[in-house]
């Protein structure tokens, strides 16, 4: 990569990395310094730094202030990514890399120096907006805005304001019912050899899922029994373009609209780009057919925005939200999550700022809002209303078929990619939890901003004032609600309940869950986690607490309903001041209502039971939630035994068809794969379906090309022995290494005593949960660099894609037994009644995180690596998750440290011997 010609900002910078401090002055000189000069040298002037909370916690000093060059870069080029790393920055400015760490100051220097000479080209692209936004970003003191400021010049006239920029959304007509259709098996196969292109491989196994995934798209015979297809696709079979190739001749010729749902946003994006082969971006009239759709709080919304710009965020937030606001004139779909905003805008700054610019308690007023015709988040929705493709995830279609605004658009044609998820995400939706923090969010919900409250919360009063005006009884339901809603938490409760003062009834229920809980616990506090206890003989004085809780949750639920009421007769028997506009804002404010009435109605469920006999359908349970021994969270919690029986009622039931999809779909134990047990877990039975099932094996060369060490000779709990074993492992492989942990605290010990030995070799470590930067953005610094590795917790095991050499070594701690929880512990019992009894059920899980940490190594046909297991009792039994022929070597860590250095593949295959199997 050629430098460039930019001369280097005359200001110190500053570097910190595991291996050192380094400091260049503006003069030019760089030397190393202690972590106490540069402390030093940061307080006495503003120093160029990449990252600072990084830096700072590099430091150890938290109070860390500078000239950061990620916030200047978001500045500059909103809406567009770099790896925040200096070989990331270097690459997104075409400069060259530093050679070491010592040369990260330098390039500090030229990349400020690039970045402010941008302002002065004749063809910045996003030069509209930035005058005025650092007209603002100066009164607030950003210490970027002096050094802009002579080289933004002033626009010759006034730039519109960020919301009169924004483009509207038009109103299109209702979707007409889709044709029905039936795509036949050469015209898929046509179809599929033009989306992989001309001269592509033919893969037989591609066009076999290709032919089957076409199934589901068939016109069904009976109401409520859908086409139920179950395709398990190994890594490599190229499943996402078999499922497209059917789903988009059959969006052509009926004029419908298919869902595809993932369980993380990396194969979101992979499906994004894949879909532009069967797809144009735009139709002719401009419209999208392809559609990115996600929950609410993952979108900008315009109305916090707005308040957040004119004094709703104050001192480093009120930055990050005219940060956001460039962004926002220039993103492609104001996704805040995973979508263009870079995901480490957010980690600069040490609130939950992001989080606050979203919707994130279902407060939108729909057209009462001022900015409804330009929103992000009805823009989407519309788009997804006429689009031939939703890409979507699970969680999001099932809310959507449960309760989404409008029945007409709810999914029919379903392709759940990551299938194996389906049943965990299920737990969660349709699961209730009755918890202080959802609670004190009801409230908020219901009131509105209290006391001193910052931000532009609105209560029923003020969201639905003009209703209150005009309609008597529908006010009266608002004044009803709103009072009955004072006996929910408010802020401080969990200081009260310590201190054994609850106010109001809700408060005193979660006071004796609390007492419950703790008297009964046996792990000791002393352990920090998660604590909980079953439902079952309860003293008195909590099972009187729930019935009074439960009586004022009636209170609140009851003018909800009348309320609920009073909106359907307006929109019956419509007043003359009801335009379109308020038309839609009641229609949204039924829907949260149905909403809200739903949730304090399963509330009330769970507390009924209470006392009494159990539900076999449902696991009930109390918990304080804590982390590092700081509680958070305290409440009650309810699950479905099994949760694929609403699955099936409220998705599968009015389904015209759906699809599973995954690599591991299916458990595979030494008699194979078990198909019966997938079955189970898709729903269907509850519909008393037999649904169609395919299967295509992987073609990688796992035997040839991957290698799975059991290490022998690390004992369970020494943490020394483990952090070495994991340096070792890391230095013989040269980076390039996923370290998955099964505890988080395990993590973080094993890091602060491997990372600066690391570092100092030139192997940088990266950690989940220990450094401040988001998962999405660690898994792009792991991707960008061959020689940094990563330590996380089943995020990554789960959403990482890193084909190539980035990801050559993949390192478990442990066998990933199952947590011991109440919920497990009923699931277990319940499969003790099946083939195989509880231990089966147990080995299944366990399989499952196996085969899915393992598919992380090999991504392509020219991936190679190993698969390490730090835990001499692992059971043979386990070994089926593996793919069939893959090599498994029972040795002690210095022969794996042998293998790893010498790599598999190219020459470097392994010949399972006898002798290296002794062990087994």
């Amino acid at each position: 990569m050629v430098d460039s010609v930019s001369p280097a900002l005359p200001l110190p910078a500053l570097s910190a990395s595991h291996a050192g401090t380094w400091l260049r002055d503006a003069s030019g000189t760089t030397r190393e310094c202690s972590k106490g000069e540069a402390v030093m040298a940061a307080a006495d002037t503003p120093l160029l730094l990449l990252n600072a909370p990084l830096v700072a916690s590099r430091l150890g000093y938290p109070d860390l202030s500078g000239l950061d060059l990620l916030e200047l870069f978001a500045f500059i080029h909103p809406a567009r990514f770099c790896v925040p790393t200096p070989k990331g920055l270097a690459h997104a400015l075409g400069l060259d890399e530093p050679a070491d760490d010592a040369g990260v100051p330098l390039l500090l220097q030229k990349a400020a120096g690039a970045l402010v000479e941008t302002c002065e080209t004749a063809d910045w692209a996003e030069r509209e907006g930035a005058w005025s936004s650092l007209q603002s970003l100066s009164r607030l003191r950003w210490p970027w805005a002096n050094i802009l400021a002579p080289h933004v010049r002033k626009p010759e006239t006034a730039e519109k304001w960020l919301f009169t920029r924004l483009p509207e959304w038009e109103e299109t007509p209702e979707r007409p019912q889709p044709a029905q259709v039936l795509i036949e098996e050469p015209e898929i196969e046509a179809h599929l050899e033009r989306l992989t292109g001309e001269g592509a491989e033919r893969r037989e196994g591609q066009r076999l899922f290709a032919r089957g995934a076409g199934h589901v798209f068939g016109p069904r015979d009976r109401q409520k029994r859908p086409h139920v297809l179950l395709a398990q696709a190994g890594t490599g079979i190229g499943k996402t373009l078999g499922y497209l190739a059917p789903a988009s001749l059959w969006a052509a010729a009926s004029g419908g609209t298919v869902w595809v749902s993932t369980y993380t946003k990396n194969l979101q994006r992979q499906l994004r780009r894949e879909s532009t082969r069967a797809w144009p971006l735009t139709r002719p009239d401009g419209s999208p057919p392809v559609v990115v759709r996600k929950g609410r709080e993952n979108y900008l919304c315009l109305l916090n925005l707005e308040d957040a710009l004119q004094g709703g965020f104050a001192g480093r937030p009120a930055i990050l939200a005219h940060l956001v606001a460039r962004w926002a004139a220039y993103t492609q779909d104001g996704d805040m999550i995973g979508g263009d905003l870079p995901g480490w805008l957010g980690t600069l700054y040490r609130k939950r700022g992001i989080a606050a610019l979203t919707d994130q308690r279902g407060e939108c007023i729909y057209a009462g809002c001022p900015h409804y015709r330009k929103c992000f988040i009805e823009r989407s929705a519309r788009n997804a209303a006429q689009a031939d493709l939703v890409i979507a995830n699970h969680a999001l279609v099932m809310v959507n078929a449960a309760r989404g605004r409008d029945p007409a658009s709810r999914p029919t044609r379903i392709v759940f990619d990551e299938g194996h998820h389906v049943f965990d995400a299920a737990d969660r939706t349709f699961s209730a939890a009755l918890t202080g923090q959802e609670a004190i969010e009801l409230r908020r919900w219901i009131v509105g901003p209290e006391r001193n409250s910052r931000g532009r919360r609105r209560g029923l009063a003020a969201r639905l004032a003009d209703v209150a005006s005009y309609d008597d009884a529908g006010g009266q339901a608002v004044e009803a609600a709103v009072q009955a809603a004072q006996e929910l938490p408010s802020e401080g409760w969990l200081g009260r309940l310590a201190e054994g003062a609850p106010l109001g009834p809700l408060e005193a229920l979660l006071a004796q869950v609390r007492a419950v809980t703790y008297a009964r616990d046996e792990s000791g506090q002393e352990a920090g986690y998660g604590i909980e206890t079953e439902t079952s003989q309860l003293p008195g004085e909590l099972v009187e607490a729930a019935g009074t809780a439960a009586q004022a949750l009636a209170q609140i639920r009851s003018p909800l309903l009348k309320l609920a009421g009073r909106l359907e007769a307006i929109m019956t028997d419509a007043p003359d001041w009801l335009d379109g506009q308020g038309r839609a804002r009641i229609e949204g404010a039924r829907h949260s209502l149905a909403w809200r009435i739903d949730l304090i109605a399963a509330w009330e469920a769970l507390l009924s039971r209470l006392g009494g006999p159990a539900d076999p359908e449902f696991v009930d349970w109390l918990a304080v939630d804590r982390n590092d021994a700081r509680e958070f969270d305290i409440g009650l919690y309810r699950h479905w035994l099994d949760p694929m029986k609403p699955f099936a009622k409220v998705v599968l039931e009015p389904a015209h068809g759906v699809m599973l999809t995954s690599a591991t779909l299916t458990d595979r134990d030494e008699a194979g794969p078990d198909w019966p047990h997938a079955i189970a877990k898709s729903g269907a039975p509850h519909l008393e379906l037999i649904p169609k099932t395919a299967q295509a094996d992987s073609p990688f060369d796992y035997a040839g090309r991957a290698e799975v060490l059991i290490v022998t000779d690390i004992k369970r709990g020494d943490i020394p022995a483990l952090a070495g074993a994991y340096a070792r492992l890391i230095e013989a492989s040269e980076g390039g290494v996923l370290g998955l942990f099964t505890a988080i605290r395990r993590m973080r010990a094993i890091y602060g005593r491997i990372a600066d030995r690391l570092a100092r070799a030139g192997l940088p470590l990266y950690a989940q949960h220990v450094d401040p930067i988001d998962t999405g953005t660690l898994t792009d610094i792991f991707r960008d660099d061959a020689r940094a590795s990563l330590l996380g917790t089943d995020a990554l095991r789960d959403g990482v894609d890193v084909p190539g050499r980035s990801l050559r070594c993949v390192v478990m701690e442990s066998v990933p037994w199952p947590r011991p929880t109440i919920l497990h512990r009923a699931r277990r019992a319940a499969a003790a009644e099946e083939s195989g009894g509880a231990k089966r059920y147990d080995d299944r899980i366990i399989r499952a995180r196996l085969a899915q940490a393992f598919g992380r190594l090999i991504r392509s046909g020219e991936d190679s690596g190993h698969f390490v297991i730090l835990s001499s009792a692992f059971p043979s039994r386990l070994l089926a998750a593996f793919p069939e022929g893959t090599p498994v070597i029972r040795l002690t860590l210095a022969e794996a440290l042998q293998r790893v250095a010498k790599g598999v593949g190219d020459g470097a295959q392994a010949e399972v011997t006898a002798a290296e199997n002794e062990h087994s």
